[in-house]
């Protein structure tokens, strides 16, 4: 969405001019998390009929003890530019951008039981050696995997996973039966 990814590239350059950029990113953590915990919040913002001065107040309310100055006074921004219902997508744009400004990727592993710290600690350092990048490793569990591990890092992804070995021979006895 054009709209959210220029006001995060926005936002990502103000705070990287008054030296906040950590203080900005770890507020935009907080709002993914509450808008996406908080579907009342999200309705809230889209609704056309409720009047901008109660959203800004809303806001205010639900985040001035949480977040930033220039956070606060971001969202003002975006609730006189009649911008607010971009508020959630706006947070993931400048997430994402912050991770491309610090050479961050993020890589997801899923297994079928999770997966040790060894494990983890060797996937962090081959994923590291291989892109020079700093490496953020979300775990996911899915009981459908039977065994191994499915490696996801932005469009290119390994599956080592005894399921889609299965699917494999599955297909290559069903090949062969057939032929």
């Amino acid at each position: 969405m054009l709209v959210a990814t220029r006001y995060a590239q926005s936002l990502l350059q103000f705070a990287l001019e008054k030296s906040a950029l950590e203080k900005v990113y770890a507020d935009m953590q907080l709002v993914v998390a509450t808008c996406q915990d908080n579907k009342e919040l999200s309705a809230f913002l889209n609704s056309p009929i409720i009047k901008t001065d109660k959203k800004t107040a809303v806001i205010k309310q639900i985040f001035s003890e949480k977040v930033s100055d220039i956070t606060l006074g971001f969202f003002t921004i975006l609730t006189q530019k009649r911008r607010e219902s971009y508020i959630s997508e706006i947070a993931k744009n400048f997430i994402s951008q912050y991770k491309e400004h610090k050479n961050i990727l993020t890589a997801v592993i899923t297994s079928a039981s999770g997966i040790d710290a060894h494990v983890r600690t060797q996937v962090l350092n081959l994923i590291k050696q291989s892109t020079q990048s700093e490496v953020e490793l979300l775990e996911k569990t899915d009981k459908s995997l039977i065994g191994g591990f499915v490696l996801r890092i932005g469009d290119k992804q390994v599956d080592a996973s005894v399921a889609r070995k299965l699917n494999e021979l599955r297909k290559t006895f069903t090949t062969k039966i057939l032929n």
